[in-house]
């Protein structure tokens, strides 16, 4: 699975994306509910962002990942978050910088690349998502694909760690037991994805047989409906699949 995009891209949008959460999370107001992530509000999706950003940044420094507060703490403890947050923001985007090409750390995704491009793509993709859900407390429901403004490069890129990294591991809870292909493309780029669902999800070259169920879309349209971001997907075939789709394929901090 390696990243279409170069190490500086990815930096480059956690430094956009982290930059934007912040200000869109201060606009909102720390006690607005996250429509996309209902059990949150502002300051819990601020945290749990600064408690994300430490704990990547120790396993790229070779600190101890277990020594991280909490986000629940930082919730109780940090009375300006905002700052906390940012210290965390730059010290990964520093940690990830200095880091040598030949990385020894952890990684967590299937068929991950090295270790530096690995936390560099991961914390890229993490820092928008929760972005998009700062947005959506700004505006108070999931945000279109304009309104999120994501670059379309990483889109792609964001869809290809989804779909290729997260949702390949383990069993597959789209499996109904009967096999089945889903195609999703973007219509914006010459990327497809022929995903066959069986016991487990798997990535092919091309399709085994007709899909059972077409996602399309923008690039940012799809990288936002496959996170449960957004409702703008473009579906054909068995379209009652996206609403399991929405209701079991969801990325959980663990």
């Amino acid at each position: 699975m390696p990243t279409s995009l170069r190490l500086e891209d990815h930096l480059s949008a956690i430094e956009n994306a982290g930059g934007r959460l912040a200000e869109l999370a201060t606009a909102a107001g720390a006690e607005t509910k996250v429509p996309t992530c209902p059990a949150w509000d502002a300051r819990a999706l601020v945290a749990h962002q600064a408690m994300v950003h430490r704990w990547a940044t120790a396993h790229v420094s070779g600190t101890d990942p277990a020594a991280v507060p909490s986000q629940t703490s930082i919730r109780r403890s940090e009375d300006d978050l905002n700052a906390y947050y940012t210290e965390g923001l730059r010290g990964l985007l520093e940690a990830i910088g200095k880091a040598p090409p030949d990385l020894d750390a952890m990684v967590f995704l299937n068929d991950a690349p090295a270790a530096r491009e690995f936390w560099a793509r991961r914390q890229a993709h993490e820092t928008t998502v929760h972005m998009v859900d700062a947005l959506a407390a700004v505006v108070g429901r999931m945000p279109r694909a304009d309104e999120a403004a994501i670059d379309r490069g990483l889109a792609v890129d964001g869809i290809d760690e989804l779909l290729s990294g997260f949702f390949t591991r383990g069993r597959s809870k789209l499996f109904d037991g009967e096999p089945f292909t889903m195609l999703v493309t973007a219509d914006d780029s010459d990327r497809q994805w022929h995903i066959d669902v069986a016991e487990s999800l798997t990535i092919v070259d091309g399709p085994s047989q007709p899909p059972r169920l077409v996602v399309s879309g923008s690039a940012t349209a799809v990288y936002l409906g496959l996170w449960n971001r957004g409702d703008e997907l473009e579906l054909s075939g068995d379209t009652g699949l996206m609403e399991r789709w929405r209701a079991t394929q969801r990325v959980r901090w663990s």
